[in-house]
């Protein structure tokens, strides 16, 4: 008995070494944080995405820019804010951006987000404001602080990027990366018979920023092109109520599996604040998809550029010159990827093509769920 009791003790010992060990490894990971600023219109996916970045250890959040698109501009900062009470970063600035697009008025999309953007969700309340400075300042402040190493990340319309490239023409020389949700290629649009709801909000601050990214990248270094991500590829991820149970279970607050035969706007009983703001919003947005006649899900199309802008092997990309319709009766907002070289022009941009689905899920589920569990 002693003898089994002498291993038992050593295997005790040796668990807690091997704990201590990871501890300290993980708090001494060589990899550096990333430095990110992201542009949002939020939005159900806007959301899951800004939790998706603040869930990433290899991201490090340096501000957020808040456009009008899925709802007004003031509404949208304060979902980030709020957003941001909940999930306790509040160190992290948040800026207004432009009242309205570069030419065109304002649009928004309250029938697929909700009245307040994120669905049946409600965040806590809080007394922050915006920073004082608008949000192509913001982008300008955030380039200039991190040179070379800034990740752009873009999930609404092009607006506030526009603008700070009006302000600052160098920034395609200043950011490590950008990438953007936008547009659609060899498919369908989800605004038009061909045109993607961020692009057709502002079509002037896009044909602007792929221009300035063509000018400056096009011919010298490639893979400094914004990474475009249309709905050819991010409608293959669709979020179901099966994969949101998953990730209610990772973060250690299993809930019921939502099912389209649920009383609408019943509300989620997750216990973890996180989780249960995420199924009430993501609710919503299986309604609006089922009633689009996509079924009951979710594409999430803004998470997945999260995703890629932290680590762009998720998607497979093909580089080629994007321009954007801007007269077309029938087709403004329409983006014209010329593969064939037609135009004569110097590439612009690296068009997603594929992605994996799973892949995408699996890290998604273990990022957010473990960080959930922090709630």
């Amino acid at each position: 008995m002693a003898g089994l009791v002498s291993r038992r003790v050593r295997r005790r010992r040796l668990r807690v070494a091997a704990g201590i060990v990871a501890a300290v490894t993980t708090a001494h990971d060589p990899t550096p944080a990333l430095p990110v600023f992201a542009d949002v219109d939020t939005g159900v996916d806007d959301a899951m995405a800004l939790v998706y970045l603040l869930a990433s250890t290899d991201a490090d959040v340096v501000g957020i820019a808040s456009t009008g698109g899925n709802v007004d501009v003031d509404q949208v900062c304060r979902n980030n804010l709020g957003l941001l009470q909940l999930c306790g970063a509040t160190d992290i600035p948040v800026s207004r951006g432009a009242d309205q697009p570069l030419s065109a008025a304002m649009r928004t999309a309250e029938d697929t987000h909700g009245p307040a953007g994120l669905g049946y969700a409600e965040l806590p309340r809080h007394d922050r404001e915006p920073t004082s400075y608008d949000s192509a300042e913001a982008w300008v402040r955030a380039a200039h602080a991190h040179p070379g190493e800034l990740i752009g990340l873009v999930t609404g319309p092009l607006t506030n990027l526009a603008l700070a490239l009006r302000a600052e023409p160098t920034l395609p020389s200043l950011l490590r990366r950008l990438v953007i949700m936008g547009g659609s290629f060899d498919y369908r649009g989800n605004t038009t018979p061909v045109a993607e709801w961020n692009i057709s909000v502002d079509p002037e601050s896009a044909a602007e920023v792929f221009a300035a990214w063509g000018a400056a990248w096009g011919e010298q270094d490639p893979d400094h092109l914004p990474i475009v991500l249309g709905l050819n590829v991010t409608e293959n991820v669709a979020m179901t109520p099966a994969i949101l149970a998953r990730l209610a279970a990772a973060a250690g607050t299993p809930t019921p599996e939502m099912s389209v035969t649920d009383t609408r706007g019943t509300r989620s009983p997750a216990t973890n604040p996180l989780i249960g703001t995420l199924e009430d919003a993501m609710r919503f947005y299986f309604e609006f998809h089922h009633d689009q006649g996509e079924g009951y899900l979710a594409h999430l199309h803004d998470p997945l550029a999260a995703a890629a802008a932290l680590d762009p092997g998720l998607v497979r990309t093909r580089a080629t010159t994007v321009d954007v319709e801007l007269v077309g009766a029938l087709t403004r907002g329409m983006t014209v990827a010329d593969w064939s070289g037609h135009w004569g022009r110097r590439p612009n941009a690296l068009i997603g093509t594929e992605t994996d689905p799973t892949v995408f899920f699996d890290r998604f589920i273990d990022r957010v769920g473990r960080y959930a569990r922090r709630f």
